[in-house]
């Protein structure tokens, strides 16, 4: 007979069931917020896009996925996190359809949306199932699965991306997503049901509201500020005014989507922090040096997407030993070396320009920012679970992602304003490289803050060492 919810080991049928059915979810979400990355010059060449339309192609998914991932959270610990997850599968899937037969931009942009919409209720009950389901003393190396095999998921989609583009057509890149999803669905149907039962009935629809407001009206903002300054200078104003009343909302609000109390932890607090400068830096990097690859270097699509391939390798060989190092020592240590090793190998990609030299420009510096990664992604999310009570891993989720999220979307948003890059500038191998190079140096001043900050903030659970060793929960 199977242990029943909470009790369930990691090396049981069940939870090799949970495990795939949660990373088999999570990897699709992530994996189409960043294939596409690869894909966006060719898009913007078959719908005659400008940049400003391939930032929103990238940035409706995250808008609406950092906007509603808190509700996704909180619907998941009210019906079901496994309920909330199917539905989000399949909902995400006909939206890959949607955008992959999109005719005009305009139509693929709304269809990302609606897409980001349907992983916001996947993504935050992956990781609830997780917490949910799974013995204490096994959620660490759990997680350190989940995190590892996402973190891939990430990592593989330049490569993905690029070869479905140079071999078929960038609508694959959508498409794809169909026999992944069915093979969620197909693990998800036995993976038992877990739930809050102190999950309150109402909903914070004006949160939400609030929320998609004051992130959309701030992005539209960042986007729009050189070609169209007094609409987004509006739209700032109205983004503005939305997140002040978010807060209010939340701080009054009798059932919150985004419970304020849990941020009176410090360590919940710090860590999602670092995480909005860590994920900032990271949307960063992986849409401009695709980018770049392709515009200035002259790589084709699957070129571009093969030199990523080092993040990819670094990541399946040394994630899940990055989590039962943070098992061992602490969260700490791990949280503030991932970041700085990943602005190392940051600051080494300002080499990738015309004259490439693939193991010099490329190769070594994605190697180092892959070490970085393993380090700092699974004790992050162990941090931020560990610090919320065991009844809110949905919200607790559902805040990480929805704060990663933000971050890759403010920084896709606004970096190419702060490095003057506008229009047709990214099919301008001149604007671009130049743009690129200051965007590296961007990304990699908000990788070392991420790690003063962990420095700073981050403590280690007072524990025994034996115990840790073993793999309790921190």
């Amino acid at each position: 007979m199977e242990p029943t919810c909470a009790q369930v080991g990691l090396g049981s049928r069940t939870g090799r069931i949970v495990l795939a059915a949660a990373t088999l979810g999570t990897a699709m979400a992530l994996l189409d917020s960043t294939v596409v990355n690869v894909a966006l010059r060719r898009i913007g060449e078959d719908l005659d896009a400008s940049l400003g339309d391939l930032q929103w192609v990238s940035n409706g998914y995250l808008l609406s996925l950092a906007s509603l991932t808190l509700l996704g959270g909180s619907l998941g610990d009210r019906f079901g996190r496994r309920r909330i997850f199917v539905l989000g599968v399949l909902g995400f899937a006909l939206t890959s359809v949607a955008c992959g037969l999109a005719p005009t931009a305009p139509v693929l942009i709304a269809a990302r949306v609606a897409q980001g919409a349907a992983a916001a209720l996947l993504t935050p009950g992956s990781l609830a199932m997780i917490q949910g389901t799974f013995a204490p003393d096994d959620r660490p190396r759990a997680i350190g699965a989940w995190s590892g095999l996402g973190s891939v998921a990430t990592a593989v989609g330049p490569f993905l991306g690029g070869w479905l583009v140079q071999t078929a057509s960038w609508r694959w890149v959508f498409l794809i997503n169909l026999p992944l999803a069915a093979l969620t669905l197909l693990a998800a149907r036995a993976v038992p049901e877990t739930r809050d039962p102190d999950a309150v009935r109402g909903f914070d629809v004006v949160g939400a509201v609030l929320g998609s407001v004051a992130l959309g009206g701030i992005t539209y903002a960042l986007i729009e500020w050189t070609a169209l300054p007094g609409a987004a200078l509006l739209a700032l104003v109205v983004g503005l005014l939305a997140a002040v009343a978010f807060g209010l909302q939340e701080r009054r609000s009798r059932h919150p989507m985004l419970p304020l109390s849990l941020f009176g932890s410090r360590q919940f607090s710090a860590a999602n922090a670092m995480t909005l400068l860590t994920y900032a830096a990271l949307g960063g990097v992986l849409f401009f040096v695709v980018l770049q690859l392709q515009t200035v270097s002259g790589l084709g699509p699957l070129e571009a997407g093969v030199a990523t391939l080092p993040i990819t390798v670094v990541m399946v060989l040394l994630a899940g030993r990055g989590g039962a190092l943070a098992a061992r020592i602490g969260p700490r240590l791990p949280m503030t070396f991932g970041p700085l090793l990943c602005a190392v190998g940051t600051l080494l990609l300002t080499r990738v320009g015309a004259d490439l030299v693939y193991w010099r420009d490329v190769g070594l510096p994605l190697t180092v920012f892959g070490l970085g990664l393993a380090l700092l992604v699974a004790p992050l999310t162990a941090a931020v679970l560990a610090a919320a009570p065991d009844h809110h891993a949905g919200v607790a989720s559902g805040i990480n992602n929805a704060v990663a999220r933000a971050g890759s979307l403010l920084a896709v948003a606004a970096l190419p304003l702060l490095v003057g890059l506008s229009g047709e500038d990214y099919q301008a191998a001149g604007a671009l490289d130049d743009g690129y190079r200051a965007a590296m140096l961007w990304c990699a001043g908000l990788l070392a803050a991420g790690g003063v900050v962990s420095y700073l903030t981050i403590r280690n659970p007072e524990q025994p060492r034996r115990r840790q060793a073993v793999g309790a929960p921190s």
